[in-house]
């Protein structure tokens, strides 16, 4: 299951939603902006900044087409 790290008004988490959408990979978003826990999780793992998709060998960070096909 591919986990995506989102928060609202955030142009690339919605165009990572919809590639993994568009591409049938089903996924759980996590949306910082309601769960105020997982933006620690984020932090304590050093990432600044969303999307963060954990799914495959490594997480994936930002809109990045050409990683999230890996995932399909």
């Amino acid at each position: 299951m591919v986990k995506v790290y989102s928060k609202n008004n955030c142009m690339q988490c919605k165009m990572t939603k919809r590639y993994l959408t568009d591409n049938q990979i089903s996924f759980e978003e996590v949306n910082i902006d309601h769960e105020p826990e997982a933006l620690s999780f984020l932090k304590d793992q050093g990432f600044q900044s969303v999307p963060v998709i954990f799914g495959g060998q490594q997480a994936i960070i930002g809109f990045r087409p050409d990683q999230l096909k890996a995932l399909a």
